[in-house]
């Protein structure tokens, strides 16, 4: 099994359901590529989540992708994302929600659960989800060489 694994692979029903998901988030990710506004990393890590307690081989799948795989790794090891990636994340998600509320959404009940939402997602990457660069520069400093 890859070194990477978050755990062991499961047996019996559970390996199905956690391969089931795996294959569901995979396939979510995969549509994000093309989709604005549909997130593709976070399928992407969800997907390896569950590959890795199901299938190693599709996890080297997913841990092999040429520029999800890098940022799922990245995450595995608490580096985050990369400051331009989290740029264009939340640029998306302003973006995406303010589509949906503008033109959309006719209800302002849902108007106001779309934006906080939206709001959430915008604090969640900003704020919550590390950033590469200063997490590299982090370790640099704790750790010089």
């Amino acid at each position: 099994m890859d070194i990477e694994s978050e755990s062991s692979v499961r047996t019996g029903p559970t390996k199905y359901f956690f391969l089931f998901f795996g294959f569901v988030f995979a396939a979510l990710g995969l549509i994000g590529i093309v989709v604005p506004g549909l997130p593709t990393t976070v399928f992407m890590i969800m997907a390896a989540s569950c590959f890795a307690k199901s299938s190693p081989r599709f996890e080297r799948w997913i841990l092999g992708l040429p520029v999800v795989g890098a940022m799922v790794r990245d995450h595995r090891s608490g580096l985050g994302m990369p400051r331009k990636a989290k740029v264009i994340a939340i640029t998306m998600m302003v973006v995406a929600t303010a589509l949906s509320i503008t033109f959309a959404i006719d209800q302002l009940g849902i108007r106001f659960v779309v934006a906080a939402v939206g709001g959430v997602g915008v604090w969640y990457v900003g704020i919550r989800v590390p950033t590469r660069e200063k997490v590299i520069s982090q370790r640099e400093t704790q750790n010089p060489s």
